[in-house]
């Protein structure tokens, strides 16, 4: 009976759960129905496939050097740019060589911040350098450099001594940080010379050579300095004093001031530069006269503003230069007011790799007795100093690259200049009282011309690989004068060629040439038609062109010692770069360079 029951109950619970679940099912079954006919659009949803981002790296046209674009760019502070192995060509002249633009190459290993060179060659040639640098903190540093080049001369055919010396010390000490750097700088130097050049003159017997004193010392001491700032319309300012001297009472002194700030005007920047440039000193004599120093001095204040406009591939700077110069000549005195143009204009005709320049600038350049023997140390202590006045320099360019490591530049100028200098032979006077060691027709002068010049110039330089680098340059030029017969030593074409190459990790090597065309001097020549008084007439004559082929090669013995050999003059040319000094035949000097740190 109790079975019965629970099986009853057991069927009855069965079919309440059964109807339940058909229940909830039918229910379910009715609202889908009316939720269909009330809205039957159920609508759309967009989904969207993203794919992974897979990033890839294309190829990239890499240019090696990039045509420079007319206009300003703030280069990093260096504090200290030397190179080892360098030693100027042991000649007892100074050659006006064309520069070839030499692709950098870094000689130090690194991790050597000094460096001591020593070498010996033919003519006595000593040469001798000494570098040292320290870091003292993060910011500040210190660096020197101390150099020697000597030659006993001995060039053949000549009767006076041709010796020649230069001792040079420069010290540096400077701070760099993220908003301003500055460095101070003193420069030390004493210089050697001779006067050799003396003319064949029949008269010029052993009792008048005895008698001359053909040596001549130059001594400079100069002191400057610079700042730059990375923040705010000041950018930055150079100064230096420079006192120069030499062994027959001259002396000069020559201070230089030059500001420069940038900021902006209506979303264009504006640059201005001031400059005070001062030179005077004073001469014991003039070359022909006794008892006549004289005094001179010139005072140029300059201001150059200037706005730059910049869009697209299109960059140009236009603006002006104002000079007020303050001269005295003796007693004389004579003050002037100069404009100049200054416009500057590039455009990248091929992005980055073909770019065409022009301009017109105009610029009051102040000449010195020190920057005119440092391109002819031959002159006389009589010279008269006064300012060139460059109206203007228009020129033409276009500069680019022919292929990815071959780079050019080709430029036109017409080049108008008031009393422009030039080197003239100083005359002899065989009435003269003037005793002194340049008196005897074997120095130079300076005289004045109004100097007219177009010039040509062009230029190709190639970096095949790290390895080898290559260069050429050339410049032709004519001259119109306007009170002289010739533009005097200066010659109509210049070229200059280098190549420079690493053979393996051990072996370097490396050749210079340069030419040189024809120049014309004015020189004084014996009247052989005449025995008593001798009789001198002022004759033009026209120099021979010439060619220097310089070669070096060198020997990395280890990271801290290398071994060199140089050769100048190779071709053995005793060619003339000024009327009278003839230079040095082939010239050899070998030596080592040991790099260290302390």
């Amino acid at each position: 009976m109790k079975s019965k029951i629970h099986e009853h109950q057991k069927n009855k619970t069965n079919c309440v759960s059964k109807k339940l679940i058909f229940s909830i099912i039918a229910i379910a079954a009715i609202q889908i129905s009316f939720s269909q006919k009330k809205d039957e659009n159920i609508g759309s949803e967009v989904v969207n496939i993203v794919k992974p981002y897979t990033p890839t790296i294309s190829d990239a046209f890499k240019v090696k050097q990039t045509p420079a674009v007319e206009e300003e760019v703030i280069e990093p502070k260096i504090p200290i740019k030397f190179q080892i192995f360098s030693f100027p060509v042991a000649s007892t002249f100074l050659p006006s060589k064309g520069k070839a633009a030499d692709v950098d190459k870094e000689i130090l290993e690194k991790g050597f911040s000094n460096y001591v060179s020593l070498g010996a060659g033919t003519y006595g040639t000593a040469n001798a350098e000494l570098f040292l640098t320290h870091q003292i903190s993060k910011t500040d540093y210190v660096g020197g450099m101390l150099q020697h080049l000597s030659s006993q001369g001995g060039i053949g055919g000549l009767i006076l001594d041709d010796n020649f010396y230069t001792n040079a010390l420069d010290a540096t000490y400077g701070s760099r940080n993220k908003k301003i750097s500055w460095n101070a700088d003193l420069g030390i130097k004493n210089q050697g010379i001779n006067w050799y050049g003396l003319p064949n003159y029949s008269f010029f017997d052993a009792s008048v050579v005895n008698k001359i004193d053909e040596k001549q010392v130059f001594n400079t001491i100069a002191i400057g300095g610079k700042i730059t700032a990375k923040d705010g319309f000041f950018k930055q300012a150079s100064l230096q004093y420079k006192r120069f001297s030499d062994a027959f009472g001259s002396a000069e002194n020559r201070f230089f001031v030059k500001p420069n700030f940038d900021f902006e005007v209506a979303d264009q920047k504006v640059k201005t530069d001031f400059v005070i440039d001062y030179v005077g000193g004073s001469f014991d004599r003039r070359l022909m006269a006794m008892n006549s120093a004289y005094n001179y001095s010139s005072l140029n204040l300059g201001f150059s503003p200037s706005i730059l406009y910049q869009k697209e591939d299109l960059s140009v700077e236009i603006g002006a230069k104002v000079f007020y110069a303050m001269s005295k000549i003796d007693l004389e005195d004579n003050n002037k007011i100069f404009f100049y143009p200054k416009v500057k204009a590039s455009y990248k005709l091929v992005g980055d790799i073909l770019l065409a320049y022009a301009g017109a600038e105009g610029n009051l350049k102040q000449n010195s007795y020190a920057d005119l023997v440092d391109e002819n140390p031959f002159v006389s202590p009589t010279l008269f100093i006064a300012p060139t006045n460059t109206k203007y320099d228009l020129y033409v360019g276009l500069k680019g690259k022919l292929a990815n490591a071959v780079a050019f530049n080709v430029k036109t100028s017409y080049l108008n200049q008031d009393d422009s200098a030039l080197f003239v032979a100083n005359y002899f006077d065989v009435l003269s009282t003037n005793p002194n060691g340049y008196a005897f027709g074997n120095s130079f002068n300076v005289v004045y011309d109004d100097l007219k010049t177009w010039s040509v110039f062009g230029e190709l330089k190639a970096d095949f690989s790290k390895n080898i680098a290559f260069g050429i340059n050339g410049t032709f030029n004519t001259y119109t004068t306007t009170t002289q017969n010739e533009a005097w030593n200066l010659p109509k074409l210049q070229m200059a060629s280098f190549i420079d190459f690493e053979i393996n990790e051990k072996w370097y090597a490396g050749a210079k040439l340069f030419f040189v065309g024809e120049r014309k001097d004015l020189v004084s020549v014996q009247n052989d038609a005449a025995v008593f008084p001798f009789i001198l007439d002022k004759s033009v004559v026209t120099l021979d062109s010439y060619f220097d082929l310089n070669a070096h090669v060198g020997y990395k013995f280890s990271k801290r010692l290398n071994f060199f050999l140089k050769g100048n003059n190779l071709a053995n040319q005793q060619y003339k770069r000024w009327a009278g000094f003839p230079v040095q035949s082939i010239q050899i000097l070998g030596g080592a360079t040991y790099k260290f740190d302390f």
